[in-house]
């Protein structure tokens, strides 16, 4: 039996794939396999991984995928042409949007261009007020004139997002039925079936934003169904979903933006399952690929999550927001890829752009010219030139002399300084990165174990942690394909958010209590699609609370069951606390629930991973050879260079030291220690002696 994931990452698609014994359940073994991205084309990436990873796709019993084509679409403006059908009144709501203004002292500022343009938004009469109770009949007439307005200008998919339809979305759902009836030929999205969260303008530009790529997503999964069931796939295939669980294709197909984030939610589902495996709960999950970095932070094994979630959002941009539950990532444009150059004032920058897979950094030899980040990691010979992506690329040294030397005529310093400039420049992104998941939100990142993953984590992974004072890096196996790994890990999972505003005292139990059973009951049968039983699914419960009188709000865990007094004082306790370590006080003032929160979870039989066998080798056997190799503040030293492979547990060493696989590379600093641990993970403690 065979068990796949395959990520589609912005430079390379990876693959993992676990067999399974029958009898045991464990996984006797893991291999992986890495390809190019093949944009458009995201599919035949997938199948050149299937390929060159040697498997028969039809022995698989379980396939899951994670794709960055959502997120692509978006940002690269190549949805499909959407309209929006609202309440009367409401057509400019999308185009207000918030007064946020970044960018405070620029004169000159334009909020960002919505995705409807406003000669595709529509009204249509009618009203629901915020308890859900209908005040003015639905007037439909209309949309005969709607429709054809939009079938004028080529419109292939509609979003309907009426006034409070997060408390009643009968409105909604009767104008979605009449166009499907009707007009079958568009893709239709209403804001209920995507969140029951109030917030005008979020929700519409959520809505908006899921008719945009809805008919891109589902050509794409629909291609890629295809193509899994030509080479005799005979399972279920599931799509990793933004909140850390995966989901069926065709879930995922109605409500697409809900994989907007499907890849870097993985692999800090990965990290997660690492910690529990080995008894590590407090978290710093880092991913380094070829074209970002993302970080998130795991707080006593709990995976955050937010529903508050923006992307393009800069100091120079608002952003748009995206009202859906997503692992609280933090996302920068750093990684393998990242081009380095000058700007007019001779500073040296490093990102956001990236070289991608074609033509890649300069020394993958495919007549890149823009020096990245891998290419100064190969000046400073931290990878290894004759080991290049395994030995499967001559490394185009002579290019890199090249053209890291026109660079650094331009910066007036020897190759070696900015090649040096270029890391601390890579590193110091990453490390701001890492503090507005920790420091900014009241964590210490001394209390945290940083795990870095993805082809570049090992490779920066100890020097960001040196910078933050953080304890211990664990570069975990198959490290470089970590996120594809995650997926195999993760569990069916649907969150069901309902904003629906509670005082908290006794007085408000009962409507506590039922809104809760309410929900549970829906989530019961949605997952009666999947013919799910009701004794395979948990449920975790959240709340938004805030101080009566106040705007936003704070999320906290809630108890399974029914609720009186004594759990009522302690949610209260619960929130007071969670408050003021987010905001450093807390206040006497009546508290209010605005949000419940519900997250389905029906599990999924996961392989059990078996310890790496002991042979007696000595750690000295596992050293492939020494080089020098520059070490920025420490200068040249004389490394081993270990084999990972060649690696069993319980073996430890010092830095300098560079470790070695196929796909990755760890630097391990002077006066650092490693051990390998029961699985092969490596713990580097990066604590400075006295």
């Amino acid at each position: 039996m065979i068990r796949v994931a395959t990520d589609v990452g912005g430079t390379f698609t990876d693959l993992v794939y676990f067999e399974i014994d029958k009898k045991t359940k464990k996984a006797k073994k893991i291999s992986n396999a890495k390809s190019d991205t093949t944009p458009p084309n995201y599919e035949k990436g997938v199948f050149k991984a299937i390929k060159k990873s040697g498997i028969n796709i039809a022995e698989a019993i379980f396939f899951a995928h994670g794709t960055t084509v959502i997120i692509n679409s978006i940002t690269e403006r190549k949805g499909s042409v959407t309209a929006l059908i609202t309440t009367k009144g409401f057509r400019d709501s999308l185009e207000i949007a918030r007064g946020d203004r970044p960018d405070f002292f620029n004169l000159r500022y334009k909020k960002p261009e919505p995705f409807v343009p406003r000669y595709l938004r529509a009204e249509v009469p009618g009203r629901i007020d915020f308890l859900g109770k209908e005040i003015e009949k639905l007037d439909s007439k209309n949309l005969n004139t709607i429709i054809k307005t939009f079938k004028k200008h080529k419109v292939k998919s509609i979003a309907v997002c009426l006034l409070h339809a997060y408390a009643n979305p009968k409105h909604e759902q009767l104008i979605a039925k009449a166009i499907n009836k009707k007009w079958p030929e568009f893709e239709v999205v209403t804001s209920n079936e995507l969140t029951r969260e109030w917030r005008e303008y979020e929700r519409t530009n959520t809505t908006a934003l899921c008719a945009y790529v809805k008919p891109i997503a589902k050509n794409y999964l629909d291609r890629l169904y295809t193509e899994l069931k030509k080479f005799k796939f005979r399972g279920n295939p599931y799509v990793m979903q933004s909140n850390g669980g995966i989901d069926t294709f065709d879930s995922t197909k109605k409500t697409p933006l809900t994989i907007i984030e499907s890849g870097p939610t993985s692999g800090v589902l990965g990290a997660a399952e690492i910690g529990k495996l080995i008894g590590v709960k407090d978290i710093i999950a880092l991913d380094i690929g070829g074209t970002t970095a993302k970080c998130s932070l795991i707080e006593n094994g709990n995976v955050k999550i937010n529903t508050n979630y923006w992307i393009e959002k800069n100091r120079t941009s608002a952003g748009y927001p995206v009202m859906l539950p997503v692992v609280d990532i933090v996302e920068i444009g750093n990684g393998g890829g990242s081009i380095a150059w000058v700007d007019d004032y001779k500073k040296l920058h490093v990102g956001p752009q990236s070289a991608g897979a074609s033509p890649g950094p300069v020394s993958y030899g495919k007549q890149g010219k823009n020096i990245t980040t891998t290419d100064a990691n190969l000046y400073t010979r931290r990878i290894n030139p004759s080991y290049f992506c395994g030995g499967e690329i001559n490394a185009d040294i002579k290019s890199v002399d090249k053209y890291l030397t026109a660079l650094s005529k331009k910066l007036k310093l020897s190759k070696m300084e900015t090649a040096r400039g270029i890391i601390r420049i890579a590193n110091n992104n990453m490390t701001n990165a890492l503090k507005l998941i920790s420091v900014n939100k009241g964590h210490d990142p001394r209390d945290f174990t940083l795990v870095a993953f993805g082809g570049g984590g090992g490779m920066h992974a100890t020097s960001l942690a040196m910078e933050l004072n953080i304890p211990k890096v664990i570069i975990p196996i198959n490290s470089s394909v970590f996120s594809a790994w995650g997926m195999l890990m993760s569990d069916l999972r649907r969150d069901f958010i309902l904003t629906k505003l509670n005082k908290m005292n006794l007085e408000s139990l009962k409507s506590i209590n039922e809104t809760f059973s309410n929900i549970e009951s829906k989530a019961i049968a949605n997952f009666k699609k999947e013919k799910l039983q009701k004794n395979k699914i948990q449920f975790q419960r959240f709340a938004s609370l805030r101080y009566l009188g106040q705007d936003h709000s704070v999320e906290v865990p809630l108890p399974n069951g029914k609720y009186g007094k004594n759990e009522l004082n302690k949610i209260l306790s619960t929130f007071h606390n969670q408050y003021e370590k987010e905001f450093t006080y807390k206040l006497d003032n009546p508290v209010e629930l605005i949000q419940f929160h519900l997250v389905a979870i029906a599990k999924i039989e996961k392989p059990k991973l078996e310890k790496r066998l002991k042979t007696g080798r000595k750690t000295k056997d596992a050293i492939k050879s020494r080089r020098k190799v520059d070490f920025d503040q420490f200068g040249d030293r004389i490394s081993d260079i270990y084999d990972f492979d060649l690696l069993e547990p319980k073996m430890t060493f010092s830095g300098p030291a560079i470790v070695e696989d196929a796909s990755t590379t760890v630097v391990i600093f002077p006066g650092q220690k490693c051990t390998v641990d029961d699985y092969a993970n490596l713990h580097i403690n990066t604590k400075k002696k006295k």
